[in-house]
């Protein structure tokens, strides 16, 4: 079974990204990423390669994924680019824009994207792979498009394997973001499944660990536009106007919204946007909440999706800087290593490599999930901690008899 070099066993990542999902298998000791594809597109009318995402990943896989768009590639032409013919763990984590419920569109409209989801079946046909894993949006296994995930697992079942599905909130496995994801695994009859809940049965993660303050107090306070000197991913856009400054600065400390600026007269309710405008005109003041908001020190993050690197985009602001969150700050929240690199010219795009990606905190413990369905045997619960994240060894607790009994 095992097809790598040095008796791991190999894995080749489709819809590859910045490597979210690659980093977890590649920094564990039973695998190999021996292949990668990414077509490097930021949005259907976007150029080929205007994403830039490859370069992230080669800076930390050390391979570069081929840049194929996977839509139309046939598997033969693909086996080809990547110079595989078969493999042991296939990822494929198509984008999941056009299921995400962000977008109010995707309950009525079937985004061409989503057709993506399906075609895997052809690419695990073609490598027959033992264990094929895939993460989307959880709206893939519960909105009004299910018939692609119907599709492929109609496919995949008559190839063979046995599918494991479920929507995970990934805090349950110390991800410091509120964070929900369909995640699939399926494999193939002789190897027996292995899911998250399984590695984690009888342990839980201190609430503690899953805060803000946690992941990303210790980093430099920053202006807007300035670099770290000791970590140049720990940086911040500008803001376009000085109104957006202002407005940042209006908004309370450790937690505060848009809608706190209605509190303080004249002096703040000049910061409204017309979009503000209308929603108070409406009295809808829950719509759309997190739009200008600080992240809240004491808690998880909101979910870290691909626009995070605008403030108006969602809850993104820092604590208590008068900024957007650094890239290196989201990147942590989504649970990245420390030391993780970023490529391409566009500060930009970066933080749409963070806001796309599995990340890599979950990934590892997918890699030693996985590990354990090929080898059949069971990971210490310190052993799927990927090192320089958020999470550590004295954030996992034993649950207890009555937590159990509950």
């Amino acid at each position: 079974m095992r097809r790598g070099n040095d008796d791991r066993f190999s894995v080749v990542d489709l819809f590859s990204g910045g490597g979210g999902m690659s980093f977890g298998f590649h920094s564990h000791p039973a695998f190999e990423v021996v292949g990668a594809a990414d077509a490097q597109l930021g949005k259907p009318s976007s150029a080929r390669g205007s994403l830039a995402c490859n370069s992230t990943y080669q800076l930390n896989m050390g391979i570069e994924p081929v840049a194929v768009d996977l839509s139309s590639v046939s598997p033969r032409d693909l086996k080809r680019a990547l110079r595989v013919e078969t493999v042991d763990v296939l990822s494929a984590c198509p984008p999941c824009t056009g299921f995400t419920r962000t977008n109010s569109n995707n309950h009525l409209v079937d985004d061409a994207r989503n057709s993506l989801v399906p075609r895997v079946a052809l690419y695990a046909k073609a490598l027959k792979p033992s264990v094929i894993v895939m993460e989307n949006a959880r709206e893939l296994l519960t909105g009004n498009f299910l018939s692609h995930f119907k599709s492929l697992e109609r496919d995949l079942v008559n190839l063979g394997y046995t599918l494991s599905n479920g929507v995970h909130t990934l805090t349950t496995f110390g991800l410091p973001q509120i964070r929900e994801r369909a995640l699939i695994v399926a494999t193939r009859s002789d190897v027996e499944s292995k899911t998250l809940e399984d590695l984690w049965d009888g342990y839980r993660v201190s609430p503690d660990a899953l805060t803000v303050r946690r992941a990303i107090s210790h980093l430099s306070s920053l202006e807007p536009g300035e670099v770290d000197r000791n970590d140049p991913s720990h940086v911040a856009p500008r803001f376009a106007t000085q109104l957006n400054r202002a407005r940042i600065a209006a908004i309370p400390h450790d937690g505060g919204s848009w809608r706190d600026l209605l509190d303080g007269g004249r002096k703040t309710a000049k910061f409204l946007t017309p979009a503000m405008m209308k929603l108070v005109e409406r009295g809808k003041l829950g719509s759309f909440p997190d739009v200008y908001g600080r992240m809240a020190w004491d808690k998880p993050a909101p979910t870290i999706k691909r626009e995070s690197g605008h403030v108006g985009n969602g809850r993104y602001a820092h604590p208590v800087d008068d900024r957007l969150c650094s890239l290196r700050e989201l990147a942590i929240l989504n649970g990245f290593p420390a030391d993780y690199k970023f490529g391409g010219s566009s500060l930009a795009n970066k933080y749409r490599h963070v806001g796309d990606a599995v990340p890599p905190l979950i990934s590892y413990q997918i890699a030693s999930a996985v590990a354990w369905s090929l080898t059949g045997d069971r990971p210490a619960i310190t052993e799927i901690i990927l090192p320089g994240t958020s999470l550590r060894a004295a954030d996992i607790l034993p649950v207890n008899a009555n937590e159990m009994a509950a």
